[in-house]
């Protein structure tokens, strides 16, 4: 209506044109115009992005990640003959909030977490920003050794338990460009070795490339803080843990968001795969996998 009023009254010949759009742009740059989908999901490979879903919508999710590339062609076919696998639950509650579950097959583990995009992007605001956090427990029997080569023994099972936290802030800068920073801290109730601490700090950097409608391209990598002399000082052995760095593909098909990727880390929660990676690209500890995301409505259908 005030378009309309403005274009009534501004026919009038006394107004020329250039001022006519001039006050029509004011009047737009006025109401506030978010940006959609910085990504194709709310994962990017094997970490979260900064989306959420639509309220009252339900995601399942199977992360398969198989064996390294170097493990062999005929003993284990490039990796092919095992895998580790996690399902899934995301589930919103609002627009902004969601709530997820799951559980891996690396160490036996259950996690939980939560999101809630506190800032979105606009012609107001220049990023989104989405807070991120929640916790695993490992349900490996007392005394199994780790892939670090650690016994871990549990006297009980808050012992079991790590915690995560991430700000996760991301700028959708062209139709095909988005970028991501994730600080993250994560805290182990009972580090594996008495050199390692408990708490670890991390900045994690990803992207994504949009190459077609339905296609693009993925990278993710998370700079671990860590004094790895004091701890070869103290263990008398090289830090056994490296920096994840994972490179994918993102095909959207509809409802599913279908995912492949090559990374050194194996993990699928964030304590492993920003904690605990062993791999190194140049050794040829790459494991290939997947995700896949399926989304669900839970509305209530309308009269």
């Amino acid at each position: 209506m005030k378009k309309l009023l403005l274009l009534l009254f501004c026919s009038s010949p006394l107004f020329a044109q250039d001022d006519l759009l001039d006050m029509l742009e004011k009047e737009d740059a006025k109401k506030t115009t978010f940006t959609q989908a910085t990504f194709k999901g709310t994962r990017l490979i094997n970490g979260q992005t900064v989306e959420t879903l639509a309220k009252q919508h339900l995601n399942f999710w199977i992360s398969h990640r198989f064996g390294s590339i170097n493990s062999g062609f005929i003993d284990n076919f490039l990796g092919l003959d095992e895998a580790k696998i996690r399902l899934g639950l995301e589930y919103s509650l609002t627009d902004k909030w969601l709530l997820g579950a799951g559980r891996s097959t690396i160490e036996k583990t259950y996690d939980i977490y939560s999101k809630y995009k506190v800032l979105a992007q606009s012609n107001k605001m220049p990023v989104t920003v989405t807070l991120y956090g929640g916790m695993t427990t490992n349900t490996m029997p007392s005394g199994y050794t780790t892939s670090s080569g650690n016994v871990m023994r549990y006297q009980n099972n808050l012992q079991r338990q790590s915690y995560f936290g991430q700000v996760l802030i991301a700028r959708k800068f062209s139709d095909k460009l988005s970028l991501q920073l994730m600080p993250t801290v994560l805290h182990n109730n009972k580090s594996e070795s008495i050199y390692l601490d408990n708490n670890l700090a991390s900045m994690g950097f990803g992207g994504r490339y949009k190459l077609t409608n339905r296609l693009s391209i993925s990278a993710e990598y998370y700079k671990n803080i860590v004094d790895k002399e004091d701890y070869e000082e103290g263990a008398g052995t090289p830090y056994p843990y490296q920096d994840s760095f994972s490179l994918g593909f993102d095909i959207e098909t509809g409802g599913h968001v279908f995912q492949l990727h090559l990374t050194n880390s194996r993990g699928m929660t964030e304590k492993h795969f920003i904690g605990q990676t062993l791999g190194t690209w140049g050794a040829g500890d790459i494991f290939y996998g997947f995700n896949m995301a399926r989304t669900f409505s839970l509305e209530p259908k309308k009269k």
